[in-house]
């Protein structure tokens, strides 16, 4: 089993809860709130500005061509992504440009930041792999009731698309080139841990 199929597995369970949490299923059936989904999108956006510069953590730390130009289609992949924030917020008159960050939005990005900034190819991919290939489950699990989402089928559909699950798959694949060691079961464990702690403040709103 590869490394990033084996961490996955280890971590079926936050997986799991995060299907189930209430801010998904919510999400899911179209009843969740509209300023819950507008205070998701601004602290989202805020976390993947982040994720966006341990993109490109990584590709400074790359070693090879290969490693450089994986981390370079990540990034546009994120890029991407906050196109499609800035889209909802233009819609619902959400303002991107002054996001006050949740305790659960800086746990997160301080926890990727720090990762990435130790220029461990292996750790920063295992720090930053649960959020995608968390993502592209969420998707491709919800893509069924998409049609039911309302407003927020876009959301499912993003996630559900086999090119993000192309962009996850990058991902793993650069964790699974690297030498492994102990240290990238603590370090995926905590990232599918705040991805958690993510939909608990998008659903309580602190």
């Amino acid at each position: 089993m590869s490394t990033s199929a084996a961490l996955w597995a280890e971590n079926a369970d936050l997986a799991q809860a995060a299907l189930a949490h209430p801010f998904v299923t919510a999400l899911a059936d179209g009843s969740l709130p509209r300023e819950r989904f507008a205070g998701y999108v601004a602290q989202d956006a805020f976390f993947l500005e982040a994720f966006a510069r341990a993109y490109a953590l990584g590709a400074a730390h790359s070693t090879d061509r290969a490693g450089l130009d994986a981390f370079a289609d990540l990034l546009a992949g994120v890029r991407e992504e906050l196109r499609l924030h800035g889209s909802y917020a233009a819609r619902w008159d959400i303002d991107l440009g002054r996001v006050e960050p949740l305790p659960a939005t800086l746990a997160y990005t301080d926890f990727l930041l720090a990762t990435a900034f130790r220029g461990d190819t292996a750790l920063t991919c295992a720090a930053m792999v649960p959020c995608m290939r968390l993502y592209a489950f969420l998707g491709q699990s919800l893509g069924p009731e998409a049609a039911g989402a309302g407003d927020y089928a876009e959301w499912i559909t993003t996630y559900a698309d086999p090119a993000f699950e192309e962009l996850a798959g990058t991902l793993e694949e650069l964790l699974d080139a690297a030498p492994a060691h102990q240290e990238l079961h603590r370090a995926y464990r905590r990232a599918m841990q705040l991805e958690v702690g993510f939909f608990d403040a998008a659903w309580s709103g602190r």
